[in-house]
C-alpha cells in the first residue's frame, strides 16, 4: 500500500477540471485509489467521490493506493496533484 499527503494549492480547491483529470488518470490503474479529507473518504475513480470531499485551498488530503500497480499509480497521481492542484 502506498500513501501520500498533499496540501491543496489551487485557489479554487478541487474543482471540476482537475477532478476530471485525476479521475481519468486513476481509472488507468487496477489498484484501488482513495482520497481522504477530514475523515471522509472518496473513490478517486469516481468524480462524485472526489468532488464530494469539498477540498479547498489549504486543506490536506491523503491518497491511499493499494494493488499490483500501486507504485506506478502513486507516482502518476502524486505528479498530477502537484501539476494541477
Amino acid at each position: 500500500m502506498k500513501t501520500f499527503k498533499y496540501v491543496i494549492q489551487d485557489e479554487q480547491g478541487i474543482h471540476a477540471r482537475p477532478a476530471g483529470v485525476l479521475v481519468r488518470a486513476a481509472t488507468e490503474f487496477e489498484s484501488d485509489i482513495h482520497i481522504c479529507k477530514d475523515g471522509k473518504q472518496g473513490d478517486l475513480k469516481r468524480i462524485f467521490g472526489v468532488m464530494g470531499l469539498c477540498a479547498k485551498k489549504g486543506d490536506e488530503i491523503t491518497v491511499t493506493i493499494s494493488g499490483k500497480d500501486e507504485d506506478e499509480a502513486a507516482e502518476k497521481i502524486e505528479a498530477l496533484f502537484k501539476e494541477n492542484l
